[in-house]
């Protein structure tokens, strides 16, 4: 979902009907995000993946900080316990997925990513049915290597399928800090973690070039597009679409990124590739409706 990442949310209560400006939302949201995993992408070759990642989750924990200004007292240790490990995640997730989108296209990464949310729904869904999902999804990999993973790179393909893994960690570790955390208070600290994890790095890494205003510029817009403008649509749109809704069309996330590749990056796939995406799409909706319900991610 980043791959890329925003907050965890859940659906108000009651049951709200679809409409026409909440699917708007939730689409200009998924374009969010993954226009700013391609601005990401674009600083590559002027600070790094490290720097990158660094001003990314550095910029979006004092954004979320500055807007949720979340309590730190009275928390239990174990709070405390699934915080170190979200904001772990968080770092993980969002540098192996920076380093798979540095060597193959970023929609071709996507559709390898939302593997691992897929998975997780199709074993949280418990059904027989449910794996039928699974079979799709597998020929829509199938079908993205036909063209030759050498196209993509074996390591970037890699990197997105572990950069998966991570997102399906993401959503359990989401669910549990959302149960002990009011709003999005659990996710700004836990990105506080990922920033204090990754920044070190990421300033050996680049050294001065984070201090040049335009590789600022840019980390910060990048924060903006994958953190707090998503995160922000997502919970205005969840209060005027239901929670299966809402999670369908999250399942357009490797379509949406191909789009965002395309228009930014000049990153064309193949009609192979393409139909990869849509086979993919179409297994991760499937999955989310057999499983009733997903944890946004």
């Amino acid at each position: 979902m980043t791959a890329t990442t925003t907050a965890p949310v859940t659906a108000p209560p009651g049951r709200p009907r679809t409409s026409l400006s909440g699917v708007g939302l939730v689409l200009a949201a998924g374009f969010s995000v993954h226009s700013g995993s391609a601005v990401a992408a674009s600083l590559f070759p002027q600070a790094g993946v490290w720097p990158v990642v660094a001003m990314r989750l550095t910029f979006g924990a004092v954004l979320l900080l500055a807007v949720c200004r979340p309590a730190i007292r009275g928390r239990s240790r174990a709070d405390w316990g699934v915080v170190v490990a979200f904001g772990a995640v968080l770092a993980g997730m969002n540098t192996i997925f920076y380093a798979a989108i540095e060597r193959i296209p970023l929609g071709a990464a996507v559709t390898l990513e939302v593997l691992g949310p897929l998975v997780l729904s199709v074993v949280a869904a418990r059904r027989a049915s449910a794996w039928l999902w699974a079979v799709l999804a597998l020929g829509g990999v199938l079908l993205l290597g036909q063209s030759g993973f050498d196209r993509l790179e074996p390591l970037g393909a890699a990197l997105a399928l572990v950069a998966g893994a991570f997102w399906a960690g993401y959503i359990v570790l989401s669910a549990r800090a959302g149960s002990r955390f009011p709003k999005a208070d659990g996710l700004a600290l836990a990105m506080v973690v990922a920033s204090v994890l990754t920044l070190p790095l990421g300033v050996a890494g680049a050294g001065t070039a984070l201090l040049e205003p335009p590789v600022l510029a840019l980390g910060l817009t990048v924060a903006l597009l994958s953190s707090v403008l998503p995160y922000t649509l997502e919970l205005i749109a969840l209060r005027q679409l239901p929670t299966a809704t809402f999670a369908v069309l999250m399942s357009l996330g490797p379509a949406i990124a191909a789009g965002a590749g395309l228009v930014i990056l000049g990153q064309a796939l193949t009609w192979s590739e393409l139909a990869a995406v849509g086979l993919v799409v179409v297994a991760s909706i499937g999955a989310v409706r057999s499983g009733g319900r997903r944890v946004a991610a």
